[in-house]
Order: structure tokens, then C-alpha cells, then sequence
């Protein structure tokens, strides 16, 4: 095994707008190859109290950009004397990662609610581009999630429907792309605050392919073995 080869790294992150604010969802699988190095991380990361950044690719390189922008945005609030928009922090995350895109890996997908326009999601791929969308995915996974999106989106969803929406393609991607897995956590963010949930693995919707979860076979009684042969 060359341990200096290039690692594949994966995973499956989404923001989606709803009537009324923003919900941003990610599986918690972190892999090196074909080792998971971390099957419960978070990968969805404050920057400011109205604003979080969903992070995909290398978990250096993320957790570095994530950490220059939450610095910078709050000598930006300290300067300002209110919280910063959701547009200001995307911007600050394109700047870095435009200016350094020959030394990063990362996609980020960066969601929030201000009082001047409301939820707002930005899509921030490889690169440095940015888009502001009604919903991004991103990662490995969202190879999987184009067309069920493009069916299952609806302009004008509750806030219900938008975390429903989440956690389910979410799953989706975790039964299809090998380099999701684990947990679904979510945060939704709207004009009253932040709120997290967390959907650990066992309580995931199934699909066609998969089996319901069963007890380790240690737990199955063993049965009585066959009768011996008389001779």
C-alpha cells in the first residue's frame, strides 16, 4: 500500500432555502481512502451566530478556510457593531478560496438568514466560484442527488418539508456513494435562531437495496444442530 498516493476523499453536503430561512444538512463520514478515519465528525461549522459553512473535501483544508473567515467576521462585527450578512461571510470565503485555489481542496456550501435578506444559500466549489442558489449540493455523494432534487424541490417549502427534503437525500446519497456514511446532522436557520438535529444511522430512511437492521449474531440464539446418525 503507497502511503504517499493521493487519498479519495468523500462526502454529501446540502443547503436549501425555505420559506423562511435556510436548512443545511451533511453526513458525518470522514475518509482517507478506503479507511474511514472518522464515522461521527461535524461537518457543518459556525462561522457567525446567523451564519454556518458546510464543509467537503480535504478536512485541513476546510477547517482552515472556516477558521480565517469566523476571525475575519468578527473583527468585521466588532467594527460594523452588528452581526455580519450571509452575503459578506460567502464573499470571504470566495476570497480564499479563489486566491489560493492551486493549494486547496475544498467545497464549501455556505447558509444563513440577516434581517436585509432573509435565508440565503451560496454554493462555493473547487476553484473559488461562487453562486447563490435555492439549493446547493455538494461532495462525492451529490453525484447521486441532481436528478432526485431537480424532481423532489419545490419553491415555498415549510420548514419541515426543507429538513425532510434534507435528511432524505442525505440517506439517499449515504446508500448510493460509498465514501458517505454515518450520522445526518442538520441545522436550520431562520429570523428566531439556530437549531440543530441529529439523525443517527439506524433511524435513516431504507431504500430498495437495503436490508432492515438486524442484531449482531451473537445475539441470535443459536438453533439446535441436526440429530447424530445412528450406524
Amino acid at each position: 500500500m503507497d502511503t504517499d498516493a493521493p487519498h479519495s476523499m468523500g462526502t454529501t453536503i446540502i443547503g436549501v432555502t425555505y420559506n423562511g430561512g435556510v436548512v443545511l444538512g451533511a453526513d458525518s463520514r470522514t475518509s482517507t481512502g478506503v479507511y474511514v478515519a472518522n464515522r461521527a465528525s461535524d461537518k457543518i461549522t459556525q462561522l457567525t451566530d446567523n451564519v454556518y459553512v458546510c464543509r467537503s473535501g480535504s478536512a485541513a483544508d476546510s477547517q482552515i478556510v472556516s477558521d480565517y473567515v469566523r476571525y475575519f467576521l468578527h473583527q468585521h462585527t466588532i467594527q460594523l457593531g452588528q452581526p455580519a450578512t450571509v452575503k459578506v461571510a460567502a464573499n470571504l470565503v470566495r476570497l480564499l478560496a479563489y486566491n489560493n485555489k492551486n493549494l486547496l481542496q475544498t467545497g464549501l456550501i455556505v447558509g444563513g438568514w440577516d434581517k436585509y435578506e432573509g435565508g440565503k444559500i451560496y454554493g462555493i466549489p473547487l476553484g473559488g466560484t461562487i453562486i447563490e442558489q435555492p439549493f446547493a449540493i455538494g461532495g462525492s455523494g451529490s453525484s447521486y442527488l441532481y436528478g432526485f432534487f431537480d424532481q423532489a424541490w419545490k419553491e415555498g417549502m415549510t420548514k419541515d418539508e426543507a429538513e425532510q427534503l434534507v435528511v432524505k437525500a442525505v440517506s439517499l446519497a449515504i446508500a448510493r456513494d460509498g465514501a458517505s456514511g454515518g450520522v445526518v446532522r442538520t441545522v436550520i436557520i431562520n429570523s428566531e435562531g439556530v437549531t440543530r438535529n441529529f439523525y443517527p444511522g439506524d433511524k435513516l430512511p431504507l431504500w430498495h437495496e437495503e436490508l432492515e437492521p438486524q442484531f449482531s449474531l451473537l445475539d441470535i440464539p443459536s438453533s439446535p444442530g441436526p440429530e447424530p446418525m445412528n450406524i
